[in-house]
């Protein structure tokens, strides 16, 4: 019996209610639509069951890969050989003093609508980022001038061993894409308190459906993707290097350059991780040799 089963039957019998589920496909779970199965996947309900797992994983010397929405992440073809927990059941919100408090599951667009409900500004460009809280916060997410750092004021975290830490937002590292959390992918982000302002309940609301029009306008959102495939290349735009090197449409099987917006890799269909993979080789290699400028990835890979 390797350590998964070990921690399989460990989390069965001390978590009868726990949802687990082995070789999951990863496709399910994911933006792009691709990904073979994982291991064994936990889904827990509350921040309760969330730490009850992580700490038994620990007991049993297993680290956890941690997943909100899958929407920057690439699974392999083959899957993920380990434990994956899923923070979808951390959702929930509440208002503090003008700070808005909320669990690492909730996705982002749930949260800008929760600070609308609230009549609190701050959250607009929020409501288009495809993944969840912890995600955003992770990775400093930010959309049309707006970004996770103008507005985050703590994080609690449970690091590897179980404790829980809240810290300042000063404290996080936050920069273009990454934080503090970025370097310690065995750290679950549980909850983040953003600092937001009142605001014109109408005011908001048409500035959120202003940003969606946008959007619908300019990305390809009827096809699975991963939002920017790539990160933003100092004093350039990836999506413009892109399209200068005649590169929208371009194709390998089913992952496709967008013919809408360069900066985004879609599936059209049935893409696979190679698949993506060579595409974004073969991008790399085009513009560095057409513009001399080296595209780094946004998208995190798993299981490669």
């Amino acid at each position: 019996m390797d350590q998964l089963e070990t921690l399989a039957q460990m989390l069965k019998s001390r978590f009868p209610d726990l949802e687990l589920r082995e070789n999951e496909p990863m496709s399910r779970h994911t933006t792009f639509r691709i990904g073979g199965p994982a291991r064994l996947m936990a889904l827990p309900r509350d921040r309760k069951e969330a730490a009850a797992v992580v700490r038994t994983a620990a007991e049993a010397g297993v680290r956890p890969f941690f997943l909100g929405n899958g929407s920057n992440l690439l699974v392999s073809d083959s899957g993920y050989a380990g434990l994956i927990i899923k923070s979808g059941g951390l959702d929930q919100t509440r208002e503090v003093n003008r700070r808005l408090r909320a669990e690492s599951g909730i996705p982002m667009a749930r949260l800008a609508v929760a600070a609308l409900e609230r009549g609190l500004t701050g959250l607009e460009f929020a409501h288009g980022i495809p993944g969840t809280l912890g995600g955003a916060v992770a990775m400093n997410a930010g959309a049309y001038g707006g970004e996770m750092a103008q507005v985050l004021t703590a994080v609690t975290y449970l690091d590897e061993t179980g404790k829980v830490t809240t810290i300042p937002a000063s404290e996080c590292g936050l920069s273009y894409r990454h934080s503090l959390f970025s370097d310690h992918p065995d750290w679950l982000i549980l909850e983040a308190e953003m600092e937001l302002q009142p605001g014109d309940a109408e005011a908001i609301k048409g500035r959120m459906d202003e940003l969606a029009a946008q959007r619908r306008a300019k990305q390809p959102l009827e096809w699975p993707s991963a939002g920017s495939t790539f990160k933003r290349p100092e004093g350039h735009f990836a999506a413009a290097l892109i399209d200068q090197c005649g590169l929208k449409g371009f194709s390998v099987g089913d992952a496709q350059v967008s013919e809408k917006h360069a900066g985004f890799l879609v599936n059209k269909g049935k893409a696979t991780a190679a698949d993506m993979c060579r595409l974004m080789d073969l991008v790399r290699e085009r513009v560095l040799r057409e513009t001399g400028v080296e595209l780094e990835p946004e998208v995190k890979f798993l299981g490669f």
